[in-house]
């Protein structure tokens, strides 16, 4: 990582500009060049094409802190750890895709899977794709297209450079209104097979983050902006309560025990489910740094973690916005925005409900319940 003080000075201007990029509905490419600048989009690319890798536990608090003062550049700049997806690609596509230098932002919209017609080179390309965050300033987009016999059934991912797919400026919602998760369009775009890859398939580059389980590691940088987000809001209430009393009258809210304690109970819960969250990250780092594997159940526990500090973070955020009284129920009250950022990670397929059932099952001794479970 780059100089602190510039990671300082970053903060700081996002916080002047965060409300810019919610007006805008996403994070222009300006600002991604200073997350660039910061080393942040070659964390998870390749040290033999100019990465600099970063232990997963160290990037996510970098995310953490950037969801503190905007969830959704947290949101956006957590994609610099996607590249492990492209691992399993050829090693020649990724020479290609790194000739620039190791900087790459990769976006993308895999969902729903569209179908892909062969040609002799690879695939024709045509169909809509939802949520692909970050997309106007990536470098590189990739779209889901179905897998076959050669894939064990597993969906496969197509890199298109952007200039070549129509971007749909279509994302009107509550929280994490700055993401830029607009739709990504095909029309009669052919790719070569080799620009294609198997999503969780087995990686060609042989470094300790590409044996991180990748799929993984994706739902950790979604679940760790919930945090960022759930401290924000946690500072902020413990700031009001020490501010004036209600217009009604009423003491402050520091001055309430219920507040006081409801408060308490929040920092409790979320400083727990983050020590969980790093734990479980931080240990699978170790085993991979001592030439090991993440095993199954180490595996369980980062998916488990992970989906539990969203929604812990979440209920957090609801739990400050119910003990703050009338002035969170403004529209521009900072609350606000910050109970919609909150509402999106735990929505996210990669951090539902079903993680529970399904890490619960693998500490049983059983398969996972879900697809895609590392």
């Amino acid at each position: 990582m780059r100089d602190e003080d510039s990671f300082e000075e970053m903060l700081t201007e996002l916080a002047r500009r965060r409300e810019e990029f919610r007006e805008l509905r996403y994070v222009p490419k300006d600002f991604i060049d200073r997350l660039k600048r910061l080393g942040l989009y070659r964390v998870s690319t390749p040290m033999r094409f100019g990465g600099e890798p970063m232990p997963p536990a160290e990037f996510l608090r970098k995310i953490e802190r950037i969801s503190a003062v905007d969830g959704s550049t947290g949101w956006v700049a957590g994609f610099g750890s996607q590249l492990v997806y492209l691992g399993s690609l050829p090693l020649e596509t990724q020479a290609a895709l790194y000739a620039d230098g190791p900087d790459v932002v990769l976006a993308g919209g895999l969902f729903p899977v569209q179908e892909a017609t062969p040609t002799e080179r690879g695939f024709l390309l045509n169909g809509r794709w939802k949520f692909a965050s970050g997309c106007m300033a990536a470098d590189v987009l990739v779209v889901g297209i179905p897998g076959d016999d050669s894939t064990s059934g597993k969906p496969r991912g197509a890199l298109v450079r952007p200039e070549r797919l129509e971007i749909v400026r279509e994302w009107d919602v509550v929280g994490m209104q700055g993401t830029g998760s607009f739709d990504l369009v095909a029309h009669d775009v052919e790719i070569g097979r080799e620009w294609t890859f198997i999503r969780g398939g087995p990686p060609v580059i042989d470094e300790p983050l590409y044996r991180y389980p990748a799929i993984t590691y994706a739902a950790q940088s979604l679940s760790v902006v919930s945090a960022g987000v759930a401290r924000a809001a946690l500072d902020l209430a413990e700031g009001e309560g020490s501010g004036r009393g209600s217009i009604t009258g009423a003491p402050r809210p520091a001055d309430r025990p219920y507040y006081r304690a409801g408060i308490a109970e929040a920092e409790a819960a979320l400083r727990s489910a983050r020590a969980y969250f790093y734990e479980a990250a931080q240990e699978a780092w170790q085993a991979l740094a001592a030439g090991g594997q993440v095993g199954d159940e180490q595996n369980a526990h980062l998916r488990l973690s992970a989906a539990h500090l969203a929604r812990t973070a979440a209920e957090v955020v609801a739990k400050v916005v119910s003990l703050s009284g009338t002035a969170a129920i403004y529209r521009d009250h900072p609350l606000q925005a910050l109970l919609g950022d909150a509402l999106v990670p735990q929505e996210h397929a990669f951090l539902s409900p079903a993680m529970y059932d399904a890490a619960g099952a693998v500490l049983m001794g059983l398969p996972p319940t879900v697809p895609a479970f590392r």
